[in-house]
């Protein structure tokens, strides 16, 4: 099922939605912050078998990007760490252009990720500083929309995995709105949780062998 999701909700909240409704097992195939919108992949029945088939698929997304704060979080949720003069229009440009390609950048600590057997997002609550990790990233298009009164609305293109956040903090902000408009061949406009689409014609708009172990070239 495709599913539009709304701001507040968690991932975890929306499949649940689905499991009481069908009373079949449900999952999904890459979350989206409680704060973020937009297109999750809900697999239900037979077709959690197939979530190796399309938690790699890589992803857009639309981003509002407030460039005169960083946040603890990288999104409204955290709190201000850090308040600075927004950069020009060429100087966000430049910081860009630094972040198409493979990317490293640090996992936000506000995240799913565990650390020591722990989630981050739990450790970050209560106060516990650590390091994270850095994930390499693969960034294949980062499009300015519009920048105005320090806030840039960029269009992304994005391998798995991609943390927005952290690409909004590796230019100087955080941020304030998230939407994911596609995940590889599916898009939001498509999303009705009332349809369920079949594993096989899933499997076939993204190129998976049918048994669910591979893709295709």
């Amino acid at each position: 099922m495709l599913v539009d999701k709304p701001a507040g909700p968690s991932s975890f909240a929306m499949v649940a939605e689905v499991r009481r409704r069908t009373g079949a097992r449900t999952g999904h195939a890459g979350t989206l912050d409680p704060f973020a919108t937009g297109l999750l992949l809900v697999l239900s029945g037979r077709a959690t078998k197939l979530a190796s088939c399309f938690v790699g698929l890589d992803k857009r997304y639309l981003t509002d990007v407030d460039l005169t704060a960083l946040t603890s979080t990288g999104d409204p949720e955290g709190v201000v760490v850090e308040q600075q003069e927004p950069p020009s229009a060429g100087e966000l440009a430049r910081r860009l252009a630094g972040l198409q390609g493979e990317v490293e950048l640090p996992i936000p600590a506000a995240s799913a990720v565990k650390i020591g057997g722990m989630r981050a997002y739990r450790l970050h609550r209560r106060g516990v500083e650590v390091e994270m990790p850095l994930r390499r990233s693969r960034v294949e298009a980062l499009d300015v929309i519009a920048y105005r009164d320090g806030v840039a609305r960029l269009d992304l293109r994005v391998g798995s995995g991609t943390y927005v956040r952290a690409i909004a903090a590796a230019i100087g902000g955080h941020c304030t709105t998230l939407r994911r408009t596609e995940v590889g061949p599916f898009r939001v406009e498509e999303a009705n949780p009332e349809r369920v689409i079949p594993p096989e014609e899933a499997l076939a708009r993204i190129g998976c062998r049918p048994d669910g172990l591979g893709a295709s070239a």
